[in-house]
């Protein structure tokens, strides 16, 4: 007799499957503050708002029977006219300006990054990372939006020498779901912004870090919750 073939997560796209105008219109409660419904049109109901966070949860989810993830490739989308205002500022150096093809990179480089980012840190805290599903198999679809870099190394040979404060900021928008019953358990989005205690001169590996802080946080957060309902005592 065969074994039954795990169930691969075909059915799962990435966060932009979820709708961009979810995405966006719920970005848009943050930007503009206003107060958020209470219950979604998907049936999640709203648990936190402040200025940077949004928090909504389905009545009576429960995660404790999870331990094991998948994570969904992570939509990355910059700040509306980003590179329209970037260039602006530019438009004295034609070497300066952001082309399309500098976006594809550093989103592909962004998404790439959080996943490597979120793995390391599951990992760290004993949830094995999988792509299939299962009843102990949470999934998390993420993006990251209004990715706002103040500074983008863009690789050219005579890149202006920008000192920052900060790298930029960017909004994690991360729905939870349950990988066999395809139902959605939380949605939840979060506004980060990169702070230095010194300015310091921004480049590719300086963004990175500044990236891979703001990311590590939001893993840590996600693995911290997750050890919680399933009583486990807290990693380092």
């Amino acid at each position: 007799m065969s074994k039954k073939k795990p169930r691969v997560l075909h059915r799962f796209g990435s966060a932009l499957g979820v709708g961009a105008c979810l995405i966006f219109a719920c970005a848009n409660v943050l930007d503009a503050g206003e107060p958020a419904p209470q219950v979604s049109k998907d049936g999640l109901q709203l648990q936190k708002q402040t200025k940077q966070r949004l928090v909504y949860l389905k009545p009576g989810a429960t995660f404790s029977q999870y331990d094991r993830v998948a994570i969904l490739e992570c939509y990355v989308e910059f700040r509306k006219n980003w590179a329209r205002d970037y260039n602006s500022e530019h438009e004295g150096s034609l070497e300066n300006q952001v082309r399309d093809s500098d976006i594809q990179r550093m989103k592909s480089t962004l998404s790439a990054e959080f996943k490597k980012v979120f793995v390391n840190e599951l990992t760290k805290g004993g949830y094995q990372v999988v792509d299939t599903a299962a009843p102990d198999v949470l999934i998390l679809r993420p993006a990251l939006i209004n990715v706002d870099p103040a500074a983008p190394d863009l690789m050219t040979a005579n890149m202006e020498r920008t000192v920052v404060k900060s790298a930029g900021e960017m909004t994690l928008y991360l729905e939870l779901w349950d990988s066999t019953t395809n139902s959605i358990l939380a949605r939840v989005m979060d506004a980060e912004a990169d702070q230095q205690a010194f300015a310091q001169q921004a480049n590719r590996v300086t963004n990175m870090a500044a990236a891979d802080t703001i990311l590590k946080n939001w893993a840590d957060e996600l693995r911290g919750h997750l050890d919680a309902v399933r009583g486990k005592p807290k990693t380092p």
